[in-house]
């Protein structure tokens, strides 16, 4: 084995003693030289055209597995770890976290650069080098604090580049110093990078909480993901941040031309441009500067940006579209006004419509309605997803570009997801199936013929119930709870958005514990876990977390209650954490508002994880209802059209629904004297009232179906043989939703890479 030879090189070189001699801390940072130095010999894919994927998060989570997973040595490396008294799950608590992103948005994107290095196609990650990530969560007094997140580290996975691009913004400017992260591929050959733009002399962590001086450009423009827009500081800050970000990417791509010797005039030939949601879209305009300052007139510039470029929508909130005044843009990047007007006009001579300007009358510039008109591709991330924005959120753009307008579903990386995360699920799957799946997840379709197999059904309960085992040693070792693995998992772990109707789940919390104290008992322990950070200046995302935690505190002290239900909510949420719990799962909980998810990606890994979905009709859940049939999932709520409907009729009013008998009873809870005893009755009442009188995003229109059908589920748990039929269903069909599936089908009707 050439890699032991080499790891016990390092070793001898850096600390002067054997493998079985070194501290944790060692035994990591000789296998992270070693994986990067394994990761510099391949070379980067080549095929004519390449991707340059934008995106502002990228949350790749730690590498270590991953990375010796895709360079063939994961099983060598994790026995030759037990043969010297260590275990690479224990080597990996060494590595910190990347603070890269926050959200599927950026776990996505991580996803995607993973299948293109495993598919050997041409494609680079372009980014920002965040120091501190969105924040560490810090869960006191029942409230969330926020902290810097630091990763960096001496020795780490970034790469120094001797590449940086000067970046002109309207009072100074700045030069953008690339680093690099390696992207191997598994089973091939090559990897590509992941590159990351930072400022030259990057500000120290505030000493206490996250605020900082957002004008100081020069020093803050890479402290923090999505810093607080709650100011106009902060929502300058990020435009900085995009053009930043656009700029230098764009003079990469130049700049790799002119070192293949490939003209400007030709640039959409050799180059394809993924906009990653809005927050890339500057790329647009700045590349055309940058083409018109390399001689081609404005139709030339603007024909091969429009060529290479393609946008991918990520949402249907009309608030996540972004939109930034123009006086925002003249002061950030002043040279870019008359390019973006230019447009402007071009598209409004051809289309008058005002609800396609990319100006609009009140001088603010419609990100996602630039990207449309010069792109030549336009994508959904779901089926339903893409069907909304086609027939109502984007009708007017769809009417007129209908060849722009395409679906393709997101998909979750197996290699990470289900071999890494869980790997006696994959070990059996082996057994039952072969290896084939982990090159070509479709094949997991087979592992359904066993769904009538008694030993592989028992397998499937053994496994899960040793995940859950696992987990409640974590969540022991890491906040000092007990759960019972007997119990019933239920995890909801997502950002948290009152679209995702956190708040729905905590009201049926508040309803089990009323049943409880009134003597009507679950047949089962039931854990109710959730995991989410609320962004630092969303108000009611953190009343709905201080609900959470109350309720938590107040089933803890309850010997009534306590052995029969339990709230746990896992701090500062993560790619390690969601590593921890989705193998454990029993109920993955999916209960956004029909119409407002986009897609979702925890959705599938939940799903490939054998875990059952209790869910609405929304996003990818249509997808995965089709694929394991209604006997395998659990759906309630209206409809997307109904919601639909109704958000244009104005026709839903909470106090209706809120004078239901019991509904009442639930939501006054919030403020009842048991409750304000343990919190902050100023946000518990605030929560409390916009429930009953605003509730935007209709929770109470589906809480009594959604507690009818979580009780069947829950009825349905208990029949294990059956349950476990479930479970394999879902993994066996989960195969659809690879990334590898996702980016083949990008490739082949968008980017056209080979």
């Amino acid at each position: 084995m050439e890699f032991q030879a080499r790891l016990n090189a390092i070793i001898k070189e850096r600390y002067r003693k054997p493998l079985a001699k070194c501290t944790k801390g060692q035994v990591y940072h000789a296998l992270l030289q070693l994986t990067q130095e394994l990761s510099a010999q391949r070379p980067a894919p080549d095929t004519g055209r390449k991707l340059y994927y934008f995106s502002a998060e990228f949350l790749i989570g730690k590498l270590l597995s991953n990375n010796l997973l895709a360079l063939g040595i994961f099983d060598q490396v994790s026995a030759l770890l037990e043969k010297n008294g260590f275990t690479l799950a224990e080597i990996e608590e060494q590595e910190p976290e990347p603070s890269l992103g926050n959200g599927g948005l950026g776990r996505l994107a991580a996803c995607f650069l993973d299948s293109l290095a495993a598919l050997g196609l041409p494609g680079d990650g372009v980014g920002l080098n965040y120091h501190y990530g969105l924040f560490h969560q810090y869960l006191r007094n029942n409230k969330q604090e926020e902290q810097p997140d630091p990763w960096i580290e001496e020795q780490g996975w970034l790469i120094p580049t001797d590449v940086s691009f000067p970046v002109q913004f309207g009072n100074q400017t700045l030069n953008a110093v690339m680093w690099d992260i390696a992207v191997p591929g598994a089973n091939t050959e090559t990897a590509n990078r992941l590159h990351l733009f930072d400022v030259e002399k990057p500000a120290a962590a505030p000493e206490d909480g996250i605020d900082f001086d957002k004008g100081d450009i020069a020093h803050h423009l890479t402290s923090f993901l999505y810093p607080d827009d709650s100011d106009e500081a902060g929502r300058l800050l990020r435009v900085y941040q995009q053009y930043f970000m656009v700029s230098a990417g764009a003079q990469l791509i130049l700049k790799e031309l002119d070192e293949k010797g490939i003209s400007p005039w030709n640039l959409c030939e050799h180059v394809a441009i993924q906009i990653n949601d809005t927050h890339p879209s500057m790329v647009l305009p700045e590349l055309t500067r940058l083409l018109l300052e390399r001689g081609l007139s404005m139709n030339d510039a603007l024909h091969q940006v429009a060529h290479a470029c393609a946008y991918t929508n990520h949402t249907i909130l009309a608030e996540a579209l972004e939109k930034w005044p123009m006086s925002y843009i003249e002061r950030v990047a002043p040279q870019l006004v008359p390019i973006i007007r230019e447009m402007d006009r071009r598209a409004k001579s051809v289309f008058p419509d005002p609800r396609m300007a990319i100006i609009d009358d009140k001088d603010v510039v419609h990100m996602a309605h630039m990207d449309i008109h010069y792109t030549y591709s336009t994508n959904g991330v779901a089926a339903l997803h893409t069907e909304i924005l086609k027939t109502s959120e984007l009708k007017p753009f769809a009417d007129v570009y209908s060849y722009k307008f395409n679906n393709k579903t997101n998909g979750v990386t197996f290699r990470r997801w289900l071999e890494v995360c869980n790997p006696r699920l994959a070990s059996l799957i082996d057994d039952c199936i072969g290896d084939e799946w982990r090159r070509d997840a479709s094949q997991l379709e087979n592992f359904a013929t066993f769904v009538r197999d008694p030993k592989v059904l028992s397998a499937m309960l053994d496994i899960k119930d040793y995940n859950k085992q696992q987990l409640a040693k974590v969540l022991k070792q890491r906040q000092n709870v007990e759960v019972d693995p007997q119990s019933i998992f239920d995890i909801q772990v997502k950002r948290l958005h009152e679209y995702k109707r956190q708040q729905m789940n905590a009201l049926y919390v508040i309803k089990k514990y009323l049943d409880i104290k009134n003597g009507i008992l679950p047949t089962r322990p039931i854990t109710v876990i959730f995991g989410a950070k609320a962004a630092p200046a969303y108000v009611m995302a953190k009343h709905i977390i201080h609900l959470i935690l109350c309720l938590r505190q107040l089933i803890e002290s309850d010997p009534q209650v306590r052995p029969w239900l339990r709230v746990v909510m896992v701090e500062n949420y993560n790619v390690s954490w969601a590593e921890k719990l989705i193998p454990a799962c029993d109920i993955s909980e999916q209960i956004s508002l029909a119409s407002k998810e986009a897609s979702g990606t925890g959705n599938m890994k939940f799903m490939a994880n054998g875990a059952v979905t209790l869910g609405t009709m929304d996003g990818a859940n249509v997808e995965i209802a089709q694929l394991v049939g209604r006997e395998n999932i659990y759906t309630f709520g209206a409809s997307s059209d109904r919601v639909i409907q109704m958000y244009a009729q104005h026709s839903y009013h909470p106090q209706e629904f809120y004078n239901r008998p019991w509904v009442k009873e639930v939501v006054d809870f919030i403020v009842s004297p048991t409750l304000v005893a343990l919190g902050d009755e100023t946000c518990l009442r605030a929560l409390w009232n916009d429930i009953k009188t605003k509730d935007w995003f209709m929770a109470l229109l589906d809480v009594e179906e959604y507690t009818a059908v979580r009780s069947r589920l829950l009825s349905d748990y208990e029949d294990r043989t059956e349950w476990s039929k479930k479970m394999l269903i879902n993994t066996a069909k989960s195969g659809f939703f690879s990334s590898d599936r996702t980016i083949a089908q990008y490739n082949h009707d968008i980017w056209h890479l080979n």
